[in-house]
């Protein structure tokens, strides 16, 4: 009775974590016609998914990335252009589902603001280095002949002290 427990136990567990996986759900394509899958493919690499933000809608897995294919794929076989489609999640959804958002004046700042940054820390390194360059002058690394001897005097009192091995 025991070992047909433990065995029906062992069983349970490898149907759970080695058959489970191979039974997941993958995205297997919905429409019949490759052409109609490739452009939904192609659709979908250019917008961002809107739970997952840092993922494409190609490869996101959250159920609103499904239903947003889905949705774009009835509007692909509806005849809707591309730029049609995107002008709709646009329009729906904001430039935010884009991964390349457009040039505008509102995205100046998006488009070229880590630019203006680099060059504005370049140009405050070069003024800072400048300034430094300025206020050292030669005449303070020089010494005296007083200061001089007593830097003589404390290396060979060090030299005497620490004969080399």
């Amino acid at each position: 009775m025991k070992v047909n427990t433990l065995l029906g136990i062992l069983l349970f567990w490898l149907h759970v974590f080695a058959l489970s996986p191979l039974q997941a759900n993958e995205a297997a394509p919905l429409a019949d016609d490759p052409v109609v899958e490739k452009r939904l493919q192609d659709i979908s690499e250019e917008l961002r998914c809107l739970v997952c933000q840092n993922e494409s809608l190609a490869g996101s897995r959250a159920e609103l990335a499904q239903d947003l294919r889905r949705e774009i794929r009835s509007m692909i076989e509806a005849g809707q252009t591309d730029n049609e489609i995107k002008t709709f999640l646009v329009d729906r959804y904001g430039d935010f589902v884009l991964y390349r958002p457009p040039m505008r004046a509102s995205t100046w700042l998006l488009w070229f603001g880590p630019f203006i940054l680099l060059i504005a820390a370049l140009l405050g390194l070069i003024g800072h280095l400048r300034h430094r360059a300025r206020n050292v002058t030669t005449d303070d690394a020089t010494l005296s002949d007083e200061q001089r001897q007593a830097a003589e005097a404390l290396l060979n009192s060090s030299i005497d002290e620490n004969p080399p091995r």
